[in-house]
């Protein structure tokens, strides 16, 4: 580091650098170790000019702090407010446990044969498509043909209590920053964190808030990673709305209340149900990585393929969560296009 010792010398702050020569300190990296293991020489890079990392400016003044300084501290920050945040949030999220074992119950409770009857009846009242219909009976048969019906139940019914919440919150969000600019503008970078955020990242802070056992641990992850999409296309289906039609509806008197729910809202709704469909497919995706938190389901039968090297049974349950995911895709396109349908009948008359 002969080079940031000299810049550090020539800008005079050397007496700044060993003010405190414990700064240093502490145990080493992982890869001061290795370097050590392998007995590289300290110097045998001085000649070289590395990137101005704080690693790298640290090895020439004390005074700065490592990466893993940095790191460290983050930790601890969460850490400080750890037990803070798991006293205001476990009664507010302790509901969300509740409703996700039950519905885990009823799902299960159910026997087979009354069960299928109520999920081709909840798919015909949602589609009235009779090709769906034979879709679902046949991708029922087939998971309870090869003993996977009951994984893909459970996985159902998270699927069914993560995705109504996300509606339930993200379509008034979705309102209230269609009719608030400012609210918009700071929704966005929110939004923008949630969705890119990588999906593993999002069980890292629930792990140390939440047991494991707690089924909100995993339900909390699903619900931050899915609601994105409904939010979004919420706020979209409502500024696509024709301003000639809200202008119509001032004409006739009509409140904001009776705008929203009579107007703004039904012509968005195709919006708003493709905001659903792309909510239930990430719900879906969500659910099998939730289950290195124990969420169960199909996810379950992925991570023991890849625990115990079953090639096999990580292949079939991957192909049943595919089945799993067209069913849904194609049900709720369905109600999205009988939406369409009703509406474009509504014009025509």
């Amino acid at each position: 580091m002969a080079f940031y010792d000299g810049v550090f010398n020539a800008l005079g702050l050397r007496e700044w650098c060993d003010a405190d020569p414990g700064a240093s300190a502490g145990p080493m990296s992982m890869a001061e170790l290795l370097a050590k293991t392998r007995g590289d020489a300290a110097g045998a890079q001085d000649s070289a000019v590395p990137f101005p990392s704080l690693d790298a400016l640290h090895r020439a003044c004390d005074a700065i702090p490592r990466t893993r300084d940095m790191t460290a501290a983050v930790e601890q920050t969460f850490l400080d407010v750890k037990d803070v945040l798991k006293f205001v949030l476990d009664p507010l999220t302790q509901p969300l446990s509740w409703m996700l074992d039950g519905a885990l119950w009823m799902f299960t409770w159910l026997p087979w044969w009354a069960l299928m009857p109520i999920l081709l009846l909840a798919a015909w009242q949602a589609t009235r498509s009779k090709g769906i219909i034979l879709l679902v009976a046949a991708a029922l048969v087939f998971l309870g043909a090869i003993d996977h019906l009951e994984a893909a139940i459970k996985t159902l019914s998270i699927i069914f209590v993560c995705t109504t919440i996300c509606v339930a919150f993200g379509v008034p969000i979705g309102i209230a920053m269609s009719k608030n600019d400012r609210l918009q503008r700071f929704m966005i970078p929110v939004l923008d964190l949630l969705q890119t955020l990588p999906s593993f990242v999002y069980l890292i802070p629930l792990i140390f808030l939440f047991s494991v056992t707690e089924s909100k641990l995993y339900g909390i992850a699903i619900i931050l990673y899915a609601i994105v999409p409904v939010v979004r296309l919420t706020d979209l289906g409502i500024r696509l709305v024709d301003k000639d039609v809200i202008e119509a509806a001032d004409a006739f008197g009509m409140n904001g209340r009776q705008k929203l729910l009579g107007v703004e809202i039904p012509l968005a709704l195709p919006n708003i149900m493709a905001g659903v469909n792309q909510t239930i497919m990430m719900s879906l995706a969500m659910v099998v990585i939730a289950s290195l938190v124990s969420a169960p389901g199909l996810g379950v039968l992925v991570l023991r393929g890849i625990r115990n090297l079953e090639l096999g049974v990580g292949l079939i349950a991957g192909l049943c969560i595919v089945l799993l995911a067209v069913v849904l895709d194609r049900a709720s396109k369905a109600a999205l296009d009988r939406i369409d349908a009703s509406r474009a009948g509504r014009q025509e008359r």
